[in-house]
């Protein structure tokens, strides 16, 4: 529908970075509050809600594509995650970190992966050929598109240091199977190309993936004949069910560690609520980030 109305605004996409499906080890992490805490099982079942509610049902299309991040073994500490090495056991890898990935890809068809940050034992998240390869594509028979997180294939070099070049980062990405580039390392394929650090090869392969998702999304449909999500009306876009279906959401999701004798308020002897402090009434604090923008605040 926004396609239709030209809209191609950020945010209105139909490829979503999310779930975070990281386990929440270390606090120190500043996108904790995203993830489903520590239990991998919970993790998996919330995250394939979530996959499955966004990317609908249909056989041939997809209502929208969602994206199982951050792959692998990431969270924290924030301060050195350009730089980290996470250096895990295989037990621990495949019953902790690896079991909701799994869940999504092998049960939900997530149609995308966001590599990591960090290093694995050794080697950079979007350029692991045990962990794209051998074991997602490999082992899990994944057939979406990997994409890295924002920035982490020019890590390899400036980070990480294993590579020497932006040339060397951005080939060894391709090759261990990172299709898609947030940054600006995969500008240097063509060079990489040129010193036979790569082959068009390598390049088509990704491209494929690309535009198979696209394909999916129903990009390149000119009458959306057949689509069935395309006769979705635009006014279902923050209706007022669905404004209260989130609402009832958040309240029910909401945890009171204790009472003190404080709840239910007894509204008959109340004639004011404060809300103090100088977050009260910033909207970009309460927002917080990685947001879309609602249509009313408050």
């Amino acid at each position: 529908a926004s396609v239709r109305r030209g809209d191609r605004d950020i945010y209105k996409g139909l490829t979503f970075w999310s779930p975070n499906i990281n386990i929440f080890r270390d606090p120190r992490w500043g996108r904790g509050h995203e993830t489903y805490g520590e239990d991998p099982y919970l993790t998996a079942q919330i995250g394939l809600a979530f996959v499955r509610g966004l990317q609908g049902d249909d056989p041939k299309y997809l209502k929208a594509a969602a994206c199982a991040k951050h792959y692998a073994v990431h969270s924290g500490p924030e301060s050195e995650r350009h730089s980290f090495d996470a250096v895990v056991s295989d037990k621990d890898l495949f019953e902790t970190y690896l079991y909701a990935f799994e869940a999504l890809v092998r049960e939900g068809g997530v149609e995308a992966v966001m590599g990591a940050y960090n290093r694995v034992n050794g080697l950079p998240a979007c350029g692991h050929p045990r962990l794209l390869g051998e074991i997602l594509r490999g082992r899990w028979n994944f057939d979406g598109h990997v994409t890295s997180d924002c920035w982490a294939v020019k890590d390899f070099n400036e980070g990480h240091q294993v590579t020497s070049s932006i040339e060397e980062s951005a080939a060894i990405a391709v090759r261990a199977g990172c299709d898609l580039n947030c940054g600006n390392a995969y500008f240097h394929l063509l060079r990489a190309v040129d010193d036979g650090l790569l082959t068009e090869a390598d390049i088509d392969r990704c491209l494929i993936r690309l535009f198979t998702a696209r394909l999916r999304l129903g990009m390149f449909d000119d009458d959306f004949a057949g689509h069935p999500y395309a006769g979705i009306p635009y006014d279902q876009v923050d209706c007022p069910e669905h404004r209260t279906l989130n609402l009832r959401a958040a309240l029910h999701a909401v945890v009171l560690l204790e009472n003190d004798g404080i709840l239910p308020l007894k509204t008959a002897q109340l004639k004011r609520i404060a809300v103090i402090g100088p977050n009260a009434d910033h909207r970009e604090a309460l927002l917080g980030n990685y947001n879309g923008t609602p249509s009313d605040i408050w």
